[in-house]
């Protein structure tokens, strides 16, 4: 008899001991259990820890919490100044409620993945390259708004969208780098054109100044020399002013140049008052003769 009710005690134990490990189940704490019992959904969701479950009716499945980093494969497209492009983006998303991703959608993954590539597409579609390029802030809260609006009915919410890299054909590469060195010439230009004008302006101004004392030409040349010879060469180049060359030329021309005539006093012609002899009475007496 007492045999017997050990053997029964330890048949008791070993089911208990069975039953309560097909039971038991542990969810971790970035998890959630969503309990299925004959099929039906249990309306609450286990939480972190040791629960336990019926086995045979009840099956439990887990649902990870954490947020999800899924790369969009590269999507070829057309923007909206006719221009071919390949872009990469990076989606973070996360689970809020388990009970609908398992739920509502099969695989809220691959759903999240089809939908971040169709509205990948259709924002390079309507954008523009220079927004592409320059303008990703913008793009990148278009691209979140367009993904979670389906994904809220799944019980996703899209944390984050992240385009990663914009691919241009090389035709297109090498127009850009033309484009951006002639705007960058025209701008060296501009700026070289602009320091030249402040240049003559400050060189008027100086130029102005030394015309009223003389003597700041001769000091400035005399700081040119001390900036020459401290760079310790064997030729000294010293500037000559153009102002003495002037001076001197005038000045040879002063004296070789030949004194001026003085005027002579006009004398005035009087008429003679003695008579002259008629030509009529020459004429008379040479008849006579």
């Amino acid at each position: 008899m007492v045999e017997e009710l050990v053997a029964a005690g330890v048949t008791l134990v070993t089911a208990g001991a069975v039953y309560v490990m097909a039971a038991a189940r542990v969810v971790k704490q970035y998890e959630r259990g969503v309990v299925f019992r004959l099929g039906k959904l249990r309306p609450e969701v286990r939480g972190p820890g040791f629960t336990m479950i019926v086995p045979g009716v009840d099956k439990l499945r887990k649902v990870n919490m954490q947020i999800v980093t899924m790369p969009v494969p590269g999507q070829e497209g057309i923007t909206r100044d006719n221009v071919t492009v390949r872009v990469d983006a990076v989606v973070y998303f996360k689970v809020t409620s388990p009970a609908e991703a398992v739920v509502r959608v099969e695989d809220y993954r691959f759903a999240v993945a089809q939908m971040a590539q169709t509205s990948l597409r259709s924002i390079i579609g309507k954008s523009e390259l220079d927004d592409l390029l320059s303008n990703r802030e913008k793009l990148n809260q278009g691209l979140e708004l367009m993904i979670d609006s389906p994904a809220v009915e799944w019980g996703v919410t899209i944390d984050r969208v992240e385009i990663k890299d914009v691919s241009l054909p090389e035709t297109m590469k090498r127009s850009m780098a033309r484009q951006a060195e002639a705007d960058r010439e025209r701008r060296a230009r501009v700026i070289n054109a602009d320091a030249e004008l402040q240049a003559s302006k400050k060189l008027a101004e100086a130029a102005k100044e030394m015309s009223e004392q003389p003597a700041a030409l001769q000091l400035r040349l005399l700081q040119t020399v001390v900036a020459v010879a401290a760079e310790k060469n064997s030729t000294l180049v010293l500037p000559f002013p153009v102002e003495l060359l002037r001076f001197l030329e005038k000045a040879q021309q002063g004296v070789g140049a030949a004194p001026p005539a003085v005027p002579q006093p006009v004398q005035e012609q009087r008429p003679s008052l003695e008579p002259r002899p008629d030509r009529d009475s020459e004429g008379s007496n040479s008849g006579q003769d």
